[in-house]
């Protein structure tokens, strides 16, 4: 019987939940087959049997959480689909011991009574030297000095073998025992504490447990309040300019390059363009050391039925308009259908997140930690403007917020970086000619 655990994850990764299982048991699996899914805090992850045969036994339920390492599950190698292999053991081993009853029988009926008498007394001694709480324990030298290692007594290992002889595998299973027996007790104690915190209704209401990702999302959302001093400065942009730029363009570019111009790449350029002017935007902080990112990958928010999640454009510097496009198009796929990997979420250096979509005016985005910068978009309304010529014109505007930690950016660059981005946005022209 081969156990299937949870494999190692990723670095900041180490446990998850089971969301389901993909076979059931006596069911055949091939190696490398998905037999569950795994729901971890960024994304969801299959989990592979490491062997052939039927699945023999489930262990962990839908809905439970595991820790690498965890056993889930337990694989026969040489067991057949359609039925339980323990069953089969078990029938297997019912006749083994019918057949070892039966030829005792026989050779009970053959023996002599002297020789009957003589099994008795046998069978006697052993049963008192059962009894004896100072008998010696019987165990080869090899398990005598693992035992040492490991700290176990010898004396408390229950030994199935016929003649009570304790094996080194006998040790192993007692210090398995030992060291799941606190983390037992410590996932007993959480899940009392969060029974204790629970409130009671007189009145009707529904209970939903968290799914994990909702969980990290609270946990870092309250991580980022509690470390970055962080402040949100804002400003509006006229978007006359990006809008007429997009109309005259939209046909021309979607028959080269088969996306549409929205306006996201607009955006990360003037983003792109700014940080490059101040970096400390495109820093974090790592204890005392402030590191100054020389790479621009924009993280970019994409809101999904189980929560926000934020997959990375890398080298948005390198890419045209185009390829940005492109790139935002295929992670907001991606992450709809679940299917984003770990690299696709990992590693960002500066975040925009667009609450414009849901029809948001104005907000105060929170740091994507350990980042120190977020750039929040909103709806476009129209407006009346006073223009330069103090004529009044109705004007296509969007409110923009940066968030920021004030540990390392101060209010002037922020102000000042934010200044930048309207520029560039609001002289669209230009900002393509630049790239």
């Amino acid at each position: 019987m081969k156990e299937i655990k949870v494999p190692e994850l990723a670095e900041s990764i180490t446990e998850g939940t089971i969301s389901e299982w993909l076979v059931k048991e006596g069911d055949s699996v091939q190696k490398g087959d998905p037999i569950l899914e795994l729901e971890t805090d960024k994304v969801n992850i299959e989990v592979n049997s490491d062997y052939t045969g039927v699945l023999a036994e489930v262990l962990k339920q839908e809905g439970e959480d595991v820790e690498v390492g965890d056993t889930i599950a337990k694989v026969d190698e040489n067991g057949e689909a359609g039925g339980s292999s323990e069953e089969k053991e078990e029938s297997s081993e019912q006749a083994s011991n019918d057949e070892k009853e039966g030829q005792k029988q026989e050779q009970a009926e053959e023996q002599p009574s002297s020789e009957q008498k003589q099994e008795e007394t046998k069978a006697a001694d052993k049963q008192e030297e059962k009894k004896d709480p100072n008998k010696e324990v019987v165990a080869s030298p090899a398990t005598r000095k693992r035992a040492r290692e490991l700290g176990i007594d010898l004396n408390t290992i229950h030994s199935n073998d016929p003649l009570g002889r304790i094996r080194p595998e006998d040790v192993e299973a007692a210090a398995k025992q030992t060291e799941e027996k606190p983390k037992n007790e410590k996932k007993a104690d959480k899940k009392a504490d969060k029974k204790s915190e629970k409130t009671e209704f007189d009145k009707p209401v529904e209970r939903e447990k968290m799914s994990r990702r909702r969980q990290t999302i609270s946990k870092r959302l309250v991580e980022a309040q509690q470390t970055a001093a962080m402040l949100t400065t804002f400003n509006e942009v006229d978007m006359t300019a990006i809008m007429e730029l997009r109309k005259e363009r939209k046909d021309q570019f979607q028959e080269k390059h088969d996306v549409k111009l929205g306006f996201m790449s607009f955006f990360t350029k003037a983003v792109v363009g700014a940080l490059k002017e101040f970096p400390l935007l495109n820093a974090e902080i790592q204890g005392d050391e402030i590191v100054k990112k020389q790479f621009y990958d924009i993280g970019m928010a994409v809101s999904t039925d189980e929560g926000l999640v934020v997959p990375v454009v890398r080298d948005a510097d390198r890419l045209g308009f185009a390829g940005i496009e492109k790139e935002i198009g295929r992670l907001g796929k991606k992450a709809q259908k679940k299917e984003l990997s770990l690299d696709e979420l990992q590693g960002g250096s500066f975040t925009i997140t667009n609450g414009g979509i849901f029809g948001s005016m104005l907000s105060t985005p929170i740091l994507n930690t350990p980042q120190v910068g977020i750039l929040g978009m909103h709806s476009i309304q129209k407006r009346a403007m006073v223009m330069p010529d103090d004529s009044i014109e109705v004007r296509p505007m969007m409110y923009i917020a940066l968030s920021y930690d004030h540990r390392i950016v101060d209010g002037k660059e922020a102000v000042q970086f934010l200044v930048r981005v309207k520029e560039m946005l609001e002289d669209p022209y230009n900002l393509l000619l630049e790239g």
